[in-house]
């Protein structure tokens, strides 16, 4: 029987795995996809954060899961039914596991981890199982690799819920004891261990020197090398990988490359849903009323789930906001010319029965009312797609105008590309204007200001200090980031070269009448393509050319023999791989996913084809990372 793999993509295999973990550990067939056997899913919260961006709850049905539920929660018995689990081998969960078998709960038990169980574990889960006679209830034990979160095609993160412990404060907070950072440390390692054993491949792994990142590459170079020189337990042999015939490279970087980006106010859609909308796990939760809000009153919200399958997500989640509105309004009118025809269609149908009229028109209409009414659940789908982005896009424009995001985007694009003198007046302004931005949105930007410019005066610094307190800002991350700045004795400068905007003439397609967007007031501001620091460290290694500062690399090769040091030496001089795995330690940004899938397409329109896949530790929102600074400038204080 023909496997049901056509494979190109991260998502794609963890995606499969999981299919292949729900067919109980059976290879996929096309028999199974049509008829599949009815079973249990009982997922801990890591499991359930994988699970979510993948598998919708229609198709976990369709997978046969009849019944899916959180582990610790409470359980009736279901007999005859097998019950797949899909957690971390934690005690807790072990316990749990213990308890369901002690009980009797299932007739049939999947055991599936999320990381590998220990040796030590899975003979107490033996004695266990022994003690209350279900050994032979146990069918699959199975390890499945798969600890990361796969959100596109290429973006990953580790973790979702109590992301904290991975997060840039705990990274980089004062207190943090040599055994909490071997602990996270591990925790990166483990899941990146685990995408790559997805994946197929061995990397070859660059890392930035002196921080977090390097601890981490050589962590994984350990846990790559043990594997392979491991003959029984080899994840990697035999394996044909997602990339091509090369290695990919692993670059690890340091959040602390760019501490701009996160904080930086951006005009692209997915970013700004993830900005003004908390987008998490590709769901964004939108506020549905559109005047002010009653005091005491809940605000009406809707859940919207927005992912790949949807064609204007998939085309537009990196387009400039205005693109998005434009595209969205083309849809609209696409539906409604659509939608006239089938009611004119219908109303010629309904004509009277003896008009001779009627006649004619049935036999030439017939066909095209079939066609009309087979494209009728395509068209409600439509319909429910552009609601959907409608609603999202309105929550978007309501946030852009009553915060003036457009201001604060336009003036940090200038500050950032040093395409034109900033001046210190026209950021003071924008802090100083009561009808601009919230009390974050003014911290970001002075932020911003501060660390891309070299030398700031101390009165110079005072008086902006005093208009952001004037502000109401929490000034607690200035602490912070002023140390930072020394230590790192680096300003931005140069580091966004060739960005900036222009504002082209109001949005040409929306001010016709009948759009959803009133869009006055708002700039259509275009952006003009540049490289953020991340994008140009890639590049730089992808190219072989050896960059120098934040972007000099350490080279690790987990499949070179480890006493051969000339060989190591060496290695930066063979032709380097064209495709990367990208990761940041301390937290990425969808800002800097977009930067490098724009640099992946700059590429292969002259001609070199590139696969690059981004991920990060955490993806905090801007809110989200300034009060992670803001933490760790208390704990200065």
């Amino acid at each position: 029987m023909a496997r049901i793999d056509t494979m190109t993509t991260l998502r794609d295999r963890q995606l499969n795995a999981l299919k292949q973990m729900l067919n109980l550990n059976q290879t996929l067939t096309k028999a199974v996809a049509n008829e599949p056997s009815w079973k249990v899913l009982i997922y801990d919260r890591v499991g359930q954060d994988i699970i979510s961006p993948l598998i919708s709850i229609k198709e976990l049905r369709e997978l046969g899961v009849t019944l899916h539920v959180q582990l610790h929660s409470d359980r009736d018995s279901i007999p005859e039914v097998p019950a797949v689990y899909f957690c971390t081998p934690t005690e807790e969960n072990l316990g749990r596991i213990c308890q369901d078998l002690d009980n009797g709960l299932y007739d049939q038990y999947h055991l599936n981890f999320i990381s590998p169980i220990t040796r030590q574990k899975l003979e107490d889960l033996a004695a266990s199982s022994i003690q209350s006679n279900s050994v032979m209830s146990i069918h699959k034990i199975f390890d499945q690799y798969l600890n990361f979160i796969c959100l596109e095609d290429d973006l990953f993160i580790m973790k979702h819920q109590q992301s904290d412990s991975l997060s840039y404060y705990a990274i980089n907070k004062g207190d943090t004891k040599d055994t909490e950072m071997e602990a996270i440390m591990d925790e990166i390692v483990e899941s990146l261990f685990s995408v790559f054993v997805t994946l197929g491949n061995v990397p070859i792994i660059r890392c930035s020197k002196g921080n977090a990142a390097e601890m981490v590459a050589k962590k994984l170079d350990k846990k790559l090398r043990e594997n392979l020189w491991d003959a029984r337990n080899n994840l990697f042999h035999g394996q044909t990988g997602t990339f091509s015939f090369t290695r990919p490279m692993l670059i690890l970087l340091d959040r602390n490359i760019d501490m701009a980006t996160p904080l930086h106010h951006t005009w692209t859609y997915q970013a700004l849903a993830h900005d003004v909308l908390d987008l998490s796990l590709n769901r964004a939760v939108v506020p549905e009323s559109t005047g002010p809000a009653i005091p005491g009153q809940k605000t009406k919200t809707r859940t919207c789930d927005l992912d790949s399958k949807d064609p204007l997500w998939s085309e537009h989640k990196g387009s400039p906001f205005p693109t998005v509105a434009e595209a969205i309004q083309e849809d609209l009118d696409k539906y409604r010319s659509s939608e006239a025809e089938v009611k004119k269609l219908k109303s010629s149908m309904g004509l009277d029965a003896d008009s001779d009229l009627a006649l004619s028109l049935v036999s030439d209409n017939t066909q095209r009312l079939t066609s009309a009414v087979n494209s009728l659940p395509q068209l409600m789908e439509k319909k429910r797609l552009i609601d959907m982005h409608t609603t999202i896009a309105t929550a978007i424009l309501n946030a852009i105008k009553s915060r003036r995001l457009d201001s604060f985007f336009e003036l940090e694009e200038k500050i950032m590309s040093k395409s034109s003198g900033v001046e210190s007046k026209a950021v003071m302004d924008l802090i100083s204007d009561t009808s601009a931005g919230t009390a974050e949105d003014k911290m970001r930007l002075f932020i911003i200001y501060y660390l891309c410019t070299s030398q700031l005066p101390d009165e110079e610094y005072k008086k902006f200090e005093s208009a952001l307190v004037a502000a109401d800002c929490d000034i607690k991350p200035l602490v912070y980031m002023k140390r930072w700045k020394s230590f790192t004795k680096m300003s931005s400068q140069g580091q966004y070269e060739g960005g900036g905007t222009k504002t082209v003439s109001m949005f040409s397609k929306l001010v016709s009448q009948g759009s959803s967007f009133v869009m006055e007031g708002v700039k259509n501001l275009v952006v003009k393509k540049h490289k953020l620091p991340v994008s140009r460290c890639v590049e730089a290694a992808l190219s072989g050319a050896e960059a120098g500062g934040e972007c000099e690399l350490a080279w690790l090769d987990p499949r070179a023999a480890r006493t051969d040091a000339s060989v190591r030496a060496r290695a930066p001089k063979h032709p380097p791989p064209s495709d990367a795995v990208v990761f940041l330690v301390g937290g990425g940004s969808y800002i800097e996913y977009h930067n490098l899938m724009d640099f992946a397409k700059q590429q292969a329109t002259s001609g070199i084809a590139r696969k690059i896949i981004y991920g990060a530790t955490t993806l905090p929102h801007a809110g989200q990372f300034l009060k992670q600074l803001s933490l760790l400038g208390e704990e200065m204080q």
